[in-house]
């Protein structure tokens, strides 16, 4: 009899854990659940690192991301792509998901970001300004206008009236930083926190015309989003303090 009331016992707070574990989960927002993130491929190392903890502080969630360039990411999303966050790295393409429908609401700035020019280690080619980039006989990469790090560079060449002969425009500014630290490139423009990432695969060149073409990097939840209470956890910690500080150790600015 005893050992029936025991088993009777057990049974029963078995059933209690399991409802009490079943109304957690009805009635925990946001916990749980699937994330896609569409970001800046200058983003790559940071949001990694952020999506970890992502995960670590809201159990049983994940996250995938789409590292690319920004005006890449903007058409893939117009043209139907699923994803519940995207982060520019400027506004100009932010402003081009807000105006074709995308957003679930106003776009928060989080960083911004600077060029600088990096060259095969050593700077063999003894590159001090930008105005050098233009030395004939100099193979240059830079990212391609429509991309943010190019619409900067771009904005550089105006300001300088200094025009570059690039050997290619790439379509993200981790493809530039390729081709310097693979030699296949002489130099390139990129941002700071490229260079800082690649650390003693190049030599950092910076430049002071670069103070007038800062781009600001936004993010915002998307209107598709399927768990737009997670996606919100997941721009409040890139905004919040542990975001800010690993974006800040990775170089970046306040926006």
């Amino acid at each position: 009899m005893k050992s029936w009331t025991k088993l009777a016992v057990a049974a029963a707070s078995v059933a209690l854990v399991a409802g009490c574990g079943s109304g957690d989960n009805s009635t925990s927002t946001g916990s749980g659940g699937h994330l896609t993130v569409f970001a800046a491929a200058s983003l790559k190392s940071t949001f990694t690192e952020i999506g970890e903890r992502f995960k670590t502080d809201n159990p049983g969630s994940s996250v995938d991301f789409s590292f690319a360039g920004s005006s890449d990411l903007v058409t893939q999303l117009t043209q139907g792509a699923a994803a519940d966050v995207f982060a520019s790295a400027d506004t100009r393409n932010m402003d081009k998901a807000a105006g074709a429908g995308l957003l679930a609401g106003d776009p928060v700035n989080f960083a911004s970001n600077t060029l600088t020019i990096v060259t095969a280690p050593g700077n063999p080619k003894g590159i001090k300004s930008f105005q050098d980039l233009a030395q004939p006989g100099l193979n240059v990469v830079v990212c391609a206008p429509p991309v943010p790090c190019g619409a900067a560079t771009q904005k550089v060449e105006e300001a300088t009236k200094v025009k570059l002969a690039a050997v290619s425009e790439e379509s993200s500014v981790t493809d530039v930083l390729n081709k310097v630290t693979t030699g296949q490139a002489d130099a390139g423009v990129v941002y700071v926190t490229d260079a800082a990432g690649a650390g003693d695969k190049v030599t950092e060149v910076p430049f002071p015309e670069s103070a007038g073409a800062v781009n600001t990097y936004p993010i915002a939840v998307l209107k598709q989003s399927k768990n737009a209470a997670l996606a919100q956890k997941f721009i409040d910690l890139v905004t919040g303090e542990f975001g800010q500080k690993v974006l800040a150790k990775a170089g970046f600015a306040k926006p």
